[in-house]
């Protein structure tokens, strides 16, 4: 047996042992890494460590612990009152204004992790205040992100069309950012409608968790009343800095939001001691380790050819139609566990003998291989979908890595072949 086939089956075991045993699947991961990569392949322990995601795992901790002191403080709260504002007070926007916000942050330049690291843990908290469900606030808030991620001018439109450019295809730049924009607005309005999107046009704005009795007494789950939520106290204020100091950071200078959110988090620490202090037990330490561990695993298949291996098994297909469908699947799958962009990088250039024969459209596999490598970024184990499951709040964490775990795989499973059917079947773009 090979030992990339080898590798592949190992990968299940971890995911079988973590469902049925509910063991930590991050901590099975290192071990899979260590045993894989030694035993294996005959890697040293400096070359799996190599494959560690130190960004993400600062991103992860930095920002969950700066939302964690904006949520001590009444921040969080007060943004959320601001932004029922802002709707005038009608709920069932909100899930689309986040969606609307994400896409615009990334279709002007912005990282995808980056403007889903400012704004999931806002989105997130307005979905535990107001009851709805974490699950749709967290995936209107991933695939806005990607509906707006291969605009002209952003960073993966740009790195896409370069590759393309480089490898001498023809492109479209147009065609891929409006087969991003238009399948993940579909997307996103049909899991607004499946996960009760419309009857938060019914909910009255003033919920249990929000308001106070009549008589003076809080209701359970209050953080005071409405006066409370909208005064801005000076930890708030300082707070509120922080976040556009983040953002400003993030989006203009590009500097890494991990390290700017957690340096912010540590300013407001000494200064507001007592408010901070509870904030590092709210990381979410279970679920960094699941990330962790997950990437570093997937680094040594990548690492030991696994990716490359498979890829190559699919560009030898006869039939180019064929090869193109299972490119997309191998895309959706690999990239629900490691860098879109990245496999992308990886991918094209496999293609590229078949696509230069003319009977496959460049363009269309090109736009659907995009869409099929972002649309699962909801998995838990990509930085998006952990993001959103490390800023959800008041959730069975158990239970939301599981939701979005299934969502992410019927994304993987549902999107390479309808993608493929609108955009290369045709073969009109």
């Amino acid at each position: 047996m090979s030992a990339e086939l080898i590798s592949i089956l190992v990968l299940v075991v971890v995911f079988v042992i973590a469902t049925t045993r509910s063991v930590n699947m991050g901590a099975l991961a290192f071990a899979a890494a260590f045993g894989v990569g030694t035993l294996v392949v005959g890697m040293e322990a400096d070359d799996i460590f190599k494959g560690f995601p130190g960004s993400l795992f600062v991103v992860l901790v930095g920002v969950t612990f700066l939302f964690a002191i904006a949520r001590a403080n009444g921040t969080t709260d007060w943004l959320v009152h601001q932004a029922i504002r802002v709707v005038g007070g009608r709920i069932a926007l909100m899930p689309w204004v986040m969606f609307a916000i994400t896409g615009v942050l990334t279709a002007i330049g912005a990282v995808s992790p980056a403007a889903v690291a400012i704004i999931a843990p806002i989105a997130m908290g307005f979905a535990a205040k107001y009851r709805i469900s974490p699950l749709l606030m967290g995936v209107m808030v991933v695939h806005g992100a990607q509906a707006g991620g291969f605009s002209p001018i952003s960073i993966y439109g740009t790195i896409v069309n370069g590759i393309v450019a480089k490898e001498g295809l023809p492109g479209n730049e147009v065609v891929l950012f409006l087969a991003s924009l238009v399948v993940n607005l579909l997307i996103a309005a049909v899991v607004f409608v499946v996960c009760g999107g419309l009857k938060l046009a019914r909910q009255p704005l003033e919920t249990p968790a929000l308001v106070r009795t009549g008589s003076g007494g809080d209701v359970p789950g209050d953080s005071g009343g409405t006066e409370e939520r909208t005064t801005l106290t000076a930890p708030r204020i300082a707070t509120l800095a922080g976040l556009v100091a983040l953002v400003v950071a993030a989006l203009v200078f590009d500097l890494d939001v991990g390290l700017a959110a957690i340096t912010v988090a540590v300013l407001l620490s000494v200064v507001w001691p007592e408010q901070s202090k509870q904030a590092i037990n709210q990381i979410t330490w279970p679920t960094v380790l699941l990330i962790c561990g997950i990437l570093t695993y997937v680094a040594v298949l990548q690492t030991m050819g696994t990716i490359k291996w498979a890829g190559d098994s699919v560009a030898g297909v006869g039939a180019p139609l064929v090869a193109a469908l299972l490119i997309c699947y191998i895309g959706a799958i690999v990239s629900a566990f490691a860098s879109s962009v990245g496999i992308m990088g990886a991918l094209i250039p496999l293609a590229v003998p078949f696509l230069l024969q003319g009977e496959v459209s460049a363009v269309g596999l090109i736009a659907a291989l995009a869409v099929s490598a972002t649309v699962v970024d909801v998995s838990p184990f990509s930085t998006n979908g952990a993001l959103v499951l490390a800023g959800a709040q008041d959730v069975d964490r158990d239970k939301f890595f599981k939701q979005l775990m299934v969502y992410g795989g019927i994304m993987v499973a549902a999107a390479p072949p309808l993608v493929w059917l609108a955009l290369v079947v045709p073969g009109i773009w």
